[in-house]
């Protein structure tokens, strides 16, 4: 795949750094759009990886703007689109404006970015990265037994009536990529990854690995919920493979284990015994029960899991080495 060149949305993001660089490692061009690109704290991390002075051109691009993402993806053969708005937060209170500043980025920026790639005869396949969201909730109860897998989708009206926006943004956005890409006879192939979270490139938190970083950053309690936890490179590595393999098609949900943060304050606990670590749930009810998932489309892709205690691990020595933290 050397010499060949690909587009990488969001290029600044954390996924889209990895993406970028291991892209950038295995011998390709690469592309990549920023919204803000005389923005150094978004693009010194990215013009200094390997690679980078004599295969990576940084393209400024907007989500809402039409034909924005044209230059980026002319003379492509391969479209990763990462570029999305993000919250951690599942349920989002109305005030904030959801449609605006969540919803139509996500879906009319994915229809904005597959429309360059439909009028761009060398585009060969896109990959979208979409994510957890857009499977997982729904109105099939999450018990000890219940098994998530590809096939599942979020359901969007128990999105709207929880106001669960974040969630809808995905669901939606993926709905009309999927939709999109049938109309036009675009190849596109879904990554699905759950909560991401390992070693950052860029200078900035993230919403992921700031998660961790409030257990660890002296907070009392711990919240009662459940979702899947995944490496960031394992992500990446989901990404390359569903572009170069041939029979790569459809959805891949991207996830090694489902974890409360319960579960996730005992490996802490265990990794670092000298932290100063929750030791209540912030609520009285019993914990919510982890959900099982079944990975085999990911693990037959290629997808190698890195186990959930590597993980904690590399994002914990990660925020200390970036000054996000000093005491672990």
């Amino acid at each position: 795949m050397a010499g060949k060149t690909v587009c990488v949305t969001g290029g600044s993001g954390y996924i889209a750094s990895w993406l970028v660089k291991y892209l950038l490692q295995r011998g390709y061009n690469v592309k990549a759009t920023v919204r803000y690109p005389n923005d150094p704290k978004k693009t010194n991390h990215l013009l200094s990886l390997d690679g980078a002075k004599e295969r990576l051109k940084l393209l400024k691009a907007d989500l809402l703007e039409e034909g924005s993402f044209d230059a980026a993806v002319a003379g492509c053969d391969g479209v990763f689109h990462c570029a999305s708005p993000f919250s951690s937060k599942l349920r989002i209170p109305s005030y904030i404006f959801p449609q605006e500043e969540l919803i139509d980025p996500a879906v009319k920026g994915t229809l904005n970015v597959l429309g360059s790639c439909a009028k761009t005869p060398s585009v060969k396949r896109v990959i979208l990265t979409s994510s957890e969201a857009a499977i997982a909730f729904n109105r099939t109860p999450r018990t000890s037994e219940t098994v998530i897998d590809e096939t599942w989708w979020a359901d969007p009206d128990y999105c709207r009536e929880n106001q669960m926006w974040y969630v809808l943004s995905k669901r939606l956005a993926e709905g009309a990529a999927w939709d999109f890409a049938k109309e036009k006879g675009i190849d596109l192939v879904s990554i699905n990854p759950c909560c991401v979270i390992g070693p950052m490139l860029q200078p900035m938190l993230n919403t992921s690995c700031g998660q961790v970083l409030s257990l660890i950053n002296g907070s009392e309690t711990y919240q009662n919920t459940a979702y899947g936890w995944v490496h960031v490179k394992d992500v990446v590595d989901a990404h390359i493979l569903a572009y170069e393999k041939p029979e790569a098609n459809g959805r891949y949900y991207i996830v090694e284990r489902c974890a409360r943060p319960y579960d996730l304050v005992q490996i802490l606990r265990e990794l670092y015994p000298n932290l100063k670590l929750p030791e209540r749930c912030a609520d009285d009810k019993p914990l919510v029960p982890n959900y099982k998932v079944n990975t085999e489309r990911a693990k037959k892709l290629g997808v190698v899991f890195t186990p959930l205690k590597q993980a904690l691990k590399d994002t914990v020595e990660s925020l200390k080495e970036k000054g996000f933290f000093k005491d672990a």
